[in-house]
């Protein structure tokens, strides 16, 4: 049988085109199988060792955003470069007095248009470091497979470079705010395992240099393993799979498992202890413990030094990462009074733990905290009040760092 030129010339172009990744596909990576090249007008981007992409040949988005300034901190791996410390009686110029990193807060994207607050925010005397409340989780970067959106964190990112501030990442796997394809996705092993690695991989390589939760909220209150997409389907080892992932991405970042109601002594500390524990016999990349410090007045954990001291004596760092103590509403003075005292004596305990690196209020204001949408008839729980100003609770802040 005679077969055209024309015919095995079309043959050979769809068979070429069929071995192709189309727009957006993943073209190359550790453990990739799949096409490495990419259909025409896209490009093969690497994003890091467990990921490249085809992304459009006009696309500008970047890998590697402008660096930060570097930042020295205690733990066993990564090193992240700090600023200079400034001076002054304000509340991160103290934290670098006493010899710790930073006091930072946790903002978002929509308060970045309110000029007061962020004449605020801006002040390095004040902030030392600032945490994204949203922009980096997984529903905002990743929102469809492989296509990721970086614009709401490299704001946030440009803003803490301007004036000299840390970035902490927030955050590469967590249960909640996440697109329904991974929530409700049915995946093999094999398929989560390169899912993990594409997304940690890809955001800690988007912003490198930075301090990661790279795991947040893994534990229920009783210390078992929360059930979610990705310990149904990988059990424990999701936490090593992003672990390891993000220190390929980046071998200077500092990475953190970051949880709630793990600052006493208790079934979730105790869970928590024996992770990290479990983690360093094995190898697997781990420089730091986050405690969020969701407080209450009048009801700080007396065992919070300790808990840090247990933390510390394995080999890693901790940091208190989301700290606001709420009260029941309306505030009074007595209220006040005891969060005064609460907020200093938090301060105190990372003060007296050589290996506590810094402190972060979950935003710094009570004009946007989270505590009153989520707690009915609670609020109150930040060291500014509405109004952008210093409640008893920034005293009790200065008065400890001092």
């Amino acid at each position: 049988m005679r077969i055209s030129v024309a015919l095995l010339s079309l043959t050979l172009y769809f068979s070429l085109v069929a071995a192709q990744s189309p727009e957006w596909g993943q073209c190359g990576g550790i453990g990739w199988t799949g096409p490495t090249t990419c259909v025409a007008g896209t490009v093969c981007t690497f994003f890091n060792p467990y990921y490249s992409q085809c992304l459009p040949a006009s696309n500008t988005i970047t890998t590697t955003p402008p660096s930060s300034s570097p930042v020295s901190s205690t733990g066993p791996s990564g090193t992240v470069s700090i600023p200079p410390a400034p001076t002054g009686t304000n509340s991160n110029a103290l934290a670098r007095a006493a010899g710790k990193l930073y006091f930072g807060t946790a903002t978002d994207n929509n308060e970045l248009s309110d000029s007061a607050y962020v004449a605020i925010l801006s002040d390095n005397t004040y902030f030392g470091q600032l945490t994204p409340a949203n922009s980096m989780k997984w529903d905002a970067t990743e929102p469809q497979q492989g296509a990721f959106s970086f614009s709401g964190g490299d704001q946030i990112v440009a803003q803490a470079k301007a004036h000299n501030q840390l970035m902490r990442g927030h955050n590469c796997v967590w249960y909640n705010q996440l697109p329904s394809w991974v929530s409700g996705g049915h995946f093999t092993t094999a398929q989560l395992t390169s899912i993990i690695q594409n997304h940690c991989g890809t955001l800690v390589g988007h912003y490198k240099g930075q301090i990661w939760d790279v795991v947040n909220e893994p534990f229920n209150d009783d210390g078992t393993w929360r059930a979610d997409v990705f310990f149904n389907t990988l059990g424990t080892s999701y936490v090593d799979i992003a672990l390891q992932a993000a220190r390929a991405a980046d071998p200077a970042a500092k990475l953190y498992i970051n949880d709630y109601n793990i600052e006493q002594t208790g079934a979730k500390a105790t869970a928590m202890l024996n992770l990290v524990k479990d983690l360093k016999s094995r190898g697997i990349p781990i420089d730091g413990v986050g405690l969020q410090c969701h407080f209450i007045v009048g009801e700080v954990p007396t065992s919070l030094q300790s808990i840090m001291q247990q933390f510390t004596a394995l080999g890693v760092e901790v940091a208190i990462t989301e700290l606001d103590i709420r009260m029941t509403l309306p505030a009074s003075t007595a209220l006040l009074n005891q969060q005064e005292t609460d907020y200093k004596n938090v301060i105190a305990a990372c003060k007296a733990v050589s290996g506590c690196v810094g402190v972060t209020v979950w935003d710094y204001t009570d004009k946007y905290s989270w505590v009153p949408n989520t707690f009915s008839g609670q609020g109150e729980a930040c060291p500014w009040d509405a109004n952008l100003q210093k409640k008893p609770a920034y005293s009790g802040i200065t008065a400890a760092w001092a």
